[in-house]
């Protein structure tokens, strides 16, 4: 169990975090520049912040005298280019190795939670291939991600989210209950197996999620959805490859 998932789980990881970016990290930097007013989305416009600013600076600035000032501003200049440059530089690798590593440790734990569930299908006389092995997948990113998704979107920085606490509540009750219920579609047997599982799919939207009494945000709507429907559809590829290869491990013979 432990291999199949340490070694299903970060080859999942991996992936995650080269799909992450290729498609998604670049919509988080963004956000992150409206987060922190570097940019303003203001009627349709996204404009830098401080642009006029530094036009009415420029334009009343008195002349100085180029042979003056011209060589040592260029050369103080260049050394604090290269000096903010070589830390951007470090902070982008730092940033970079630990989002993959984040991605590894997280996926490996979704590992754990698929073998575990492998070794009970097990138990109970049901065999766990590549095929099944991927249907679990799917079934991982429908409780983890998809239906989660429908109450909680995935939350673009410079948007804003209700309180915290309830929405992991809610969002590890919503877990629980589809992950419950495609058991009971896929394994139940009978009317009532099927009654069960339409209930607890439903029970956490039937609840609803945390909302906000109003909506407001600094990042425009336009790119929240991009970053949403960018992280639902990794989620899905990766999700089903965690699914496949750790069906696959599994169903080797030891």
């Amino acid at each position: 169990m432990l291999t199949s998932a340490l070694i299903a789980g970060f080859a999942a990881g991996l992936l995650a975090a080269l799909l992450h970016f290729a498609f998604v990290q670049k919509l988080i930097l963004l956000g992150e520049e409206y987060e922190t007013g570097a940019l303003v989305h203001f009627n349709g416009v996204a404009v830098a912040a401080h642009a006029d600013d530094h036009d009415h600076a420029t334009t009343e600035a008195p002349a100085a005298d180029p042979a003056a000032t011209e060589a040592p501003a260029a050369t103080e200049a260049d050394g604090h280019s290269h000096e903010h440059a070589a830390a951007e530089e470090g902070s982008a690798f730092s940033r970079n190795a630990l989002t993959s590593l984040f991605f590894g440790l997280a996926y490996v734990g979704y590992g754990l939670v698929l073998v575990a569930g492998y070794g009970l299908a097990q138990a109970f006389g049901k065999v766990v291939t590549l095929r099944e092995g991927l249907l679990w997948g799917i079934a991982g990113y429908a409780a983890f991600q998809l239906a989660p998704a429908m109450g909680l979107e995935p939350e673009l920085p410079g948007t804003m989210a209700a309180d915290l606490a309830a929405r992991q509540i809610w969002w590890v009750g919503t877990a629980i209950c589809t992950a419950g219920g495609l058991a009971l579609l896929g394994y139940g047997r009978g009317v009532a197996s099927v009654v069960g599982a339409v209930a607890l799919l439903a029970i956490p939207h039937v609840i609803g999620a945390p909302e906000l009494e109003s909506y407001s945000g600094v990042a425009p709507p336009e790119l929240a959805s991009a970053f949403a429907a960018r992280t639902l559809g990794v989620g899905l590829i990766v999700w089903s490859a965690l699914g496949a290869l750790s069906g696959w491990i599994w169903s080797r013979p030891q």
